[in-house]
């Protein structure tokens, strides 16, 4: 009887070695580009922020609401929404390079495995608190850190995971607990991060599954056993990087331009509580319900309005709402996202962080 013949296995094997270290050379770059980046972006300015607030205890310089010029309740103008645009891009345009460069580098340059072993759990809470811990180093606003999270998605990264992570980086921002510890009252900071925790994780999970999020087949046979797809996937990854940048930078770019503009020119009907001096019941939760939703700012960018607020006599239920929605979504930030993450999974996430804002409400009642 003759022998079986030999398995081709050791020659394979030996084939893989070299592309599993370019994957590994490439994981490499991926993680020195976000040190270099957030460092660039978003560490050493904000540090460079704490040591002056823990001088001063005063924030200074005025809200971006202010920018477009024009009065609470205005008509439309096409000059304020230039305006607006201008001074909003010149706010967050490092953070948005940093999010596009990374967003890229996550669809080329790290194996779609290994990432999904890194954020893809058998359990949504899992996943959820995955994609929370990962968000709190980048610290980006929603707008900046949605390329990135629209990138996760598209790797398989379940809807916990991706959720947590877009809504973590603006409500679990260390930077801007540190920011309202040192210029708001302690209330203010309490309930920003025990609702934003509860929002973060436990609302992700709810998104997840309210549109019944499941993990991907790919996603499951990747993180299962069987033969390691690593080399064969990430052939011509870094070939695909510049291409997918150029590509994300464009279209992220003209959809952010154009929400950002159409933000700005409608800013009289959607800043309406800046300048008042009531302190509103319902109606007041009800308007800054809507303005945090639809509004978009950059990070931090809801200390100087709530404390605007505040020293006007907005009453701690518009704070406590204000403090929650306006920097967890925005119009153009559902607009960057919806095409990877699906309408279904945006709508829901919008109505999670509303009931967080209106928790965050009653917990600042609460409180103060």
């Amino acid at each position: 009887m003759p022998a079986a013949p030999l398995p081709p296995a050791p020659a394979d094997g030996l084939a893989a070695v070299p592309g599993r270290r370019a994957a590994l050379v490439s994981t490499g770059v991926t993680l020195v580009l976000a040190v270099v980046l957030l460092t660039w972006a978003k560490w050493h300015p904000y540090a460079a922020r704490v040591g002056q607030l823990a001088g001063t205890h005063a924030w200074s310089g005025s809200a971006i609401a202010d920018a477009a010029g024009v009065e609470p309740g205005s008509a439309p103008s096409l000059a304020a929404g230039w305006r607006f645009t201008l001074a909003y891009g010149a706010a967050v345009w490092k953070a948005l390079v940093a999010g596009l460069v990374l967003a890229a580098a996550v669809q080329t340059l790290v194996p779609r495995r290994w990432l999904l072993g890194l954020m893809s759990r058998r359990r949504a809470g899992s996943s959820a608190v995955v994609g929370g811990l990962l968000s709190t180093p980048s610290m980006m606003c929603t707008c900046c850190t949605a390329p990135v999270a629209s990138a996760l998605r598209r790797g398989g990264v379940p809807t916990a995971g991706v959720v947590a992570y877009w809504l973590g980086n603006p409500l679990l921002n260390p930077a801007v607990l540190a920011f309202l510890a040192l210029v708001a009252p302690w209330p203010w900071v309490v309930t920003r991060l025990v609702v934003g925790l509860l929002v973060v994780v436990g609302g992700s999970v709810l998104v997840a599954r309210v549109t019944d999020a499941r993990l991907p087949e790919a996603a499951a046979g990747a993180v299962g056993g069987g033969p390691d797809p690593t080399a064969a996937e990430h052939e011509g990854g870094p070939r695909r990087f510049l291409p997918t940048l150029v590509r994300t930078a464009v279209v992220v770019g003209l959809e952010y331009a154009v929400v950002v503009f159409l933000v700005g020119t409608l800013s009289g009907w959607l800043f309406p509580l800046g300048g008042s001096g009531r302190s509103w019941g319902a109606a007041g939760v009800l308007v800054a319900l809507v303005v945090g939703t639809l509004a978009v700012i950059p990070t931090a960018g809801e200390v100087p309005i709530t404390q605007g607020l505040a020293a006007a006599g907005a009453g701690s239920a518009v704070i406590g709402v204000l403090l929650v929605v306006l920097p967890a979504v925005s119009l153009p930030s559902a607009v960057l996202v919806v095409r990877a993450l699906t309408l279904r999974v945006v709508l829901a996430t919008t109505a999670v962080v509303v009931a967080g804002g209106l928790l965050a409400a009653g917990v600042l009642g609460v409180l103060s």
